[in-house]
């Protein structure tokens, strides 16, 4: 099923993605009933060696046994390949992607993220997947893998694979775990500086979040250079600081050496 999986990456973030390749084929093999290989890649294809505008981004948020988000990214000519497989529609030429062909080809993936979240179970417990529309994710990937659907001769179609850094540490973490309890010479868990030494390495997205405001689609087209948007903070009130999309501490602006900086002076608690 693996081709040419990336040597560096964790064996936990292989298997997860090898499991999201077997959905893949699973669900269009079910639907076109004959087997429809998919299989994960090193290397970015030519499709996908670039953003472009028509692009089509989907949101996966996991939760329970295991957290953090992905965004998969299908080019046009692949969300309009497996929205066709999907609906059982043959391929024509020149066809445009419609608002149609984007919702068949999320209810696939969403149905594949169901079947991933049950390949899950045995090895992080309950693990919930919420796959919605969305645009090109604020935070910088931790980790890209692609899934090519079809033969290397004539692939039907290609999905880049971005993880978070929160969903790539939440995966060292269980490796730490597993590492620490097969060393541990006692029946108690093995302390806490083992595990987060282990994950000492990970670099992790922070973002700060000076305030936000809903926008009609009317008021987003009349933007223009001198526009102001006014905010739903006050001037005096803290700045949120987001790790990874989430409230990790609020602070203070500060300017240091000509650069804008933060001075914490709230940590958020930790999530349960």
């Amino acid at each position: 099923m693996t081709e040419a999986a990336a040597p560096a990456l964790l064996p936990e973030l292989v298997r997860y993605v090898e499991l999201w390749a077997e959905g893949l084929a699973h669900v269009l093999g079910q639907i076109g009933g004959t087997a429809l290989p998919c299989a994960v890649l090193n290397d970015a294809q030519p499709e996908l060696a670039s953003i472009s505008e028509g692009d089509l981004w989907i949101l996966c948020t996991l939760s329970g046994g295991l957290r953090g988000e992905m965004s998969l990214r299908l080019p046009p000519v692949s969300a309009l390949r497996l929205a066709q497989l999907f609906t059982s529609t043959p391929p024509g030429p020149e066809v445009d992607l419609t608002p149609e062909h984007r919702e068949a080809a999320i209810e696939l993936l969403r149905q594949v993220a169901g079947l991933v979240g049950t390949a899950l179970k045995p090895h992080w417990g309950e693990v919930q997947l919420r796959s919605e529309l969305s645009g090109v994710p604020s935070w910088p990937a931790s980790s890209i893998v692609w899934l090519r659907v079809g033969e290397a001769a004539s692939p039907a179609a290609f999905v880049e694979m971005r993880l978070s850094a929160a969903l790539v540490a939440a995966m060292h973490a269980e490796k730490s775990a597993g590492q620490a309890a097969a060393v541990a010479s006692a029946p108690s868990d093995p302390p806490i500086n083992v595990k987060l030494d282990l994950l000492m390495g990970v670099e992790l997205a922070v973002t700060l979040r000076f305030g936000s405001r809903r926008l009609l689609l009317r008021e987003i087209l009349d933007l223009c250079p001198g526009a102001v948007i006014s905010l739903d903070r006050q001037v005096e009130e803290p700045v949120d600081v987001l790790l990874d999309g989430r409230l990790a501490a609020r602070g203070e602006v500060v300017v240091m050496d000509g650069n804008y900086g933060l001075r914490v002076t709230e940590v958020a608690p930790a999530a349960p």
